[in-house]
């Protein structure tokens, strides 16, 4: 237990649809529940030393690490290993967790033994969740019955991160690819390789992209090569952002900026055309995972190779720091 203790590494965040809680999930396969009713307003005269530390702490069966978390109004989605689960949220809140109310596996065609499901991102438009897996494929799911609608094949290694807006879909991964994709098809019609531009190849850090995002008009993307902004259309840099990492695995748009982080001592919020705003000191040598709500009230979190999640309630600073134990 002391090696998961200090050695812990916490891939994966999302809210509860409420808003009261937040769910971590890490490489030992354990599900963290926070309050953070009690953690932001703690009742004096009840606080222990341990009002932020979880209120529950879910064990997977099979101990298989989570790779990815989602949220519905109904389930919480846990992307692990060959399989997607989704739990009601009422059992998730349980002091134990029960069987999940439906599971997806992965059926892989490729000769890998272990798929983990890296990346899920939830259309809302059409109920359906696309899964950026390890096997190079994108599977999309039919959330009413599990159906497996669509398979997207052109990676050509692991794939980092998926995200999407509307019908159109961007995926990122190892082979340092990052492809566009019309949902409704299953042919990637643009792509992008970062590492053939001179202005945010990084030799000495790799050709992957770990993480991409899709605005209106824009695409924010980093990994081995820079963190960059790139026109939609046209697909040319635009503005490469000068912060000091060593690999991005967060790039995501908030209200006209660029909020990034990776291996480096903060995560910054940045304009789009360059100007860092903010930087957060984070507690994980490298951040892995961001969550960020603006309702019922503004919340950040930030997670990576730590057992502690910094908890930030105006996007300025950090206010508390949670610990994974």
């Amino acid at each position: 237990m002391l090696d998961k203790i200090l050695y812990n590494t916490v891939l994966c965040q999302t809210f509860s649809p409420c808003g009261q809680y937040l769910i971590a999930g890490n490489i030992y396969g354990q599900i963290a529940v926070f309050d953070l009713d009690s953690i932001l307003h703690p009742v004096i005269e009840l606080l222990t030393p341990d009002f932020n530390k979880p209120k529950h702490l879910h064990l997977l069966e099979k101990g298989n690490q989570i790779c990815s978390l989602a949220s519905t109004e109904k389930f919480l989605i846990v992307g692990t290993v060959n399989e997607i689960l989704g739990w009601e949220w009422k059992t998730v809140l349980q002091s134990k967790l029960s069987k999940p109310a439906w599971s997806i596996k992965i059926s892989s065609l490729s000769r890998v033994d272990e798929t983990d499901v890296n990346s899920l991102w939830l259309s809302d438009e059409n109920n359906k969740i696309y899964a950026g897996c390890g096997d190079s494929k994108i599977y999309a799911y039919n959330l009413e019955d599990g159906r497996l609608v669509n398979t997207f094949d052109g990676h050509r290694d692991y794939i980092h991160s998926v995200h999407g807006r509307g019908q159109h879909l961007i995926s990122a991964g190892e082979d340092g690819l990052l492809l566009l994709w019309d949902v409704r098809m299953n042919k990637h019609h643009n792509k992008l390789e970062p590492h053939t531009n001179d202005k945010v190849v990084r030799p000495d850090i790799g050709k992957w992209i770990g993480s991409a995002a899709l605005g209106e008009d824009w695409i924010v993307c980093g990994g081995g090569p820079r963190l960059s902004l790139w026109h939609l259309r046209s697909l040319d840099v635009v503005t490469v952002f000068d912060v000091p990492d060593h690999g991005i695995h967060v790039s995501l748009f908030h209200d006209d900026c660029v909020i990034a982080g990776g291996a480096a001592k903060h995560l910054y919020q940045m304009s789009y055309s360059g100007e860092v705003k903010v930087e957060l000191p984070v507690s994980a040598a490298t951040v892995y995972s961001v969550a960020l709500r603006t309702s019922p009230n503004k919340l950040l979190t930030i997670a990576g190779s730590s057992p502690e999640i910094d908890l930030c309630t105006s996007f300025n600073y950090r206010d508390q720091i949670l610990h994974f134990r």
